[in-house]
């Protein structure tokens, strides 16, 4: 038998084997929940008024909080490490090197830079984090999607700018540029390392880079699948798991939905592993029989790493042994039990899988294809709620009817790239209708949020391949129509969702002005004409501020309502069935690219975060504002934000 009991020393003999660093320290504050910090002593942000970060509270009652948190080195240079520490290193951002305090290393420049910093730290002290990043309250869900906003914006943005450049370097990492600027700045939410749930984090939550992870509080290490901390029990302090990352890398074993066998750290193919840092903390885990947070991952091939990160929830260490790897070497393993009763995590995903694998597997189907065909995908209409077969009768269509031809309207102006649309390139007419950037990165991901983008039409010479074409191509989405509880018919995903995805158009007919006493426009519920953009939408676009660049234009002003109306009442595609939400995951944007009429753009619908699969999708329908042909609704949404009534 290749397994053997594991030969558990007393702490004090192991010592040696944690090795020592700065101490996050951390504050105890009787009912409170973590806030988004900025270091009042960052290069960048001057925040007195904020708290302070919020203590790790104890799960069980034998659990006290944490009195000194261990952090491994986060394995990138010019970072802050996960203590607050500055490390030695320099970074590049968009071809400036940043020192370790983050200030210009390089004169070009600089005297701008000082301006925008001094320009930004005034508003921090006006406005705590700056007018776009402040949280309306101190929710630690709503802190936390602050700040991965911020950082996937900041990502897209650095990105685009990296893609506008002549002879492109192959080796970008926006996404580390992006975790980096916000680490030195401070701006993370959950500081403090803690066990059991990290506030603001919930089971389900899908992360695409790795980075992302250390942000929120989820995991410390930007490299390592295991972080630990220091807690005082009952007989004394020990040094315990915290969070255990399943990416792949090792011989773990994920069959199970609620088990995983986890390998030990440390060692390689040829040097049997040892019982220190994360695998004795793992052991004593299993010794104290406190819960470890869990993140699992799931293969991806549409996204850069190839795997998407799934938040599992708690599980306790169970059973510790030692085996022979592959090569003959020691490998610890570890049994991780997951807490019962705990929101569906990594289940779900094996849950979809099956039902791709075999459609037919997926129970309570009224339709296996809403669209007949129509769709790129099938649309599954299920209802798992009562004994309806359906919606209202409706024409399925993926495009809009206009009450006027399409020659009638003014045609765009068409650019003459032999292929396809570069970014930067100043000779392409669809790139100089955009501002001077592409709309859309590589990968197909919106940049920012804009008044109105510009695709390249049916006169341009760029093949059907072209990024610029990107909306046109219709959604490549499984989508499921679904009976709600309490709200009718909804639209969830098969997929999960990265941010800045295109989802699907608002299609149907566009009508008429109605005017005021036409009854059958107040039967009308499937009315486009959303007022404005909602608070989320308008901060999208934050990002390019942290690095001392002009902010994207995202006034109010610029997103006002549509003087158009589409109704998907006889006629629409799958967004006829997105219901309205206060905390939105989707928001609309225009899009003109078979005419120029700006009266007239396409309503397309993008995903504002990560959406895990079998969320439904919702955007701010917006509020009438007085407008008495639009009667308000009461809104269901269930948000803790909700204002009660849209329409």
């Amino acid at each position: 038998m290749d397994s053997e009991l594991l030969d558990v020393q007393p702490l004090r003999t192991l010592a040696p084997m944690f090795p020592s660093s700065s101490v996050v320290e951390t504050f105890s504050v009787p009912g409170g929940g973590p806030f988004i910090y900025v270091r009042p002593s960052g290069p960048n942000f001057l925040s007195p008024t904020l708290p302070p970060p919020f203590p790790s509270f104890p799960t069980t009652p034998q659990q006290a909080p944490s009195i000194d948190n261990h952090d491994e080195p986060v394995a990138m240079s010019g970072h802050t490490s996960a203590s607050g520490r500055q490390v030695k290193g320099r970074m590049r951002v968009s071809g400036r090197k940043i020192g370790t305090s983050g200030t210009e290393t390089s004169s070009a420049g600089s005297s701008k830079v000082k301006q925008s910093r001094k320009q930004l730290q005034q508003r921090t002290r006006t406005h705590g984090i700056g007018p776009a990043l402040v949280p309306s309250c101190q929710d630690p869900r709503e802190s936390a999607e602050i700040v991965l906003m911020a950082f996937d914006a900041l990502r897209r943005w650095l990105l685009q700018q990296e893609e506008a450049k002549e002879g492109k370097d192959g080796n970008r990492r926006p996404d580390l540029k992006a975790g980096n600027v916000l680490m030195t700045n401070g701006l993370r939410a959950n500081m403090g390392k803690r066990m059991g749930p990290a506030p603001g984090v919930e089971i389900g939550d899908i992360f695409y880079f790795r980075i992302e992870l250390c942000l929120v509080g989820l995991h410390a290490p930007t490299m390592g699948g295991i972080d630990y901390m220091t807690s005082r029990f009952g007989d004394g302090d020990d040094t315990v798991a915290v969070i255990v990352v399943s990416a792949g890398v090792y011989e773990n074993e994920e069959g199970d939905a609620d088990v995983l066998i986890y390998s030990g750290q440390g060692g390689n193919s040829y040097v049997d592993q040892k019982l220190e840092k994360g695998n004795l903390a793992l052991e004593r885990s299993l010794h104290r029989g406190v819960y470890v947070r869990v993140v699992r991952s799931a293969k991806d091939c549409s996204c850069p790493t190839g795997k998407i990160y799934i938040y599992d929830g708690l599980y306790k260490v169970e059973e510790s042994w030692v085996v022979k790897g592959k090569t003959g070497y020691n490998v610890f393993k570890y049994k991780l039990l997951r807490k019962p009763e705990q929101p569906d995590g990594i289940a779900t995903w094996k849950k979809i899988q099956k039902w791709k694998d075999n459609p037919g597997a997926r129970g309570r189907i009224i339709l296996p294809d809403l669209s007949s065909g129509i769709e790129n995908l099938p649309v599954f209409l299920v209802n798992e709620v009562d004994d309806e077969k359906g919606p209202s009768h409706f024409e399925y269509v993926t495009k809009v009817k206009y009450p006027r031809p399409l020659s009638s309207h003014k045609p765009l102006e068409y650019c003459r790239c032999p292929t396809a649309c570069l970014p930067g390139d100043a000779d392409c007419a669809c790139v100089h209708a955009n501002g001077g950037n592409l709309p859309y990165s590589s990968g197909g991901i919106l940049v920012s949020r804009k008044p109105l983008i510009y695709e390249c039409g049916a006169s341009c010479s760029c093949s059907t391949n072209c990024r610029n074409r990107l909306t046109q191509k219709g959604t490549t989405i499984r989508f499921e129509v679904f009976k709600t509880t309490n709200k009718g018919w909804g639209l969830r995903s098969l997929d999960p969702i990265r941010a800045g995805t295109f989802i699907c158009e608002y299609t149907g007919e566009v009508v008429e002005e109605v005017g005021l006493g036409n009854d059958d426009a107040e039967e009308d519920d499937y009315i486009f004409q959303a007022a404005g953009a909602d608070d989320k939408a308008l901060k999208w676009n934050y990002g390019p501020e942290l690095l001392g660049e002009p902010s994207v234009d995202n006034s109010s002003e610029s997103f006002g309502s549509l003087a158009q109306r589409i109704s998907a009442k006889k006629m629409g595609n799958v967004s006829r069935f997105m219901n309205h939400g206060c905390s939105p995951n989707v928001l609309w944007q225009r899009v003109l690219h078979d005419h120029s009429d700006e009266g007239y753009p396409h309503v397309m619908f993008f995903a504002i975060k990560h959406i895990p699969p079998m969320t439904e999708l919702t955007y701010d329908y917006g509020l009438s504002g007085g407008d008495k042909s639009h009667m308000e609704k009461q809104c269901l949404c269930g948000s803790p934000k909700c204002r009660g009534r849209f329409g």
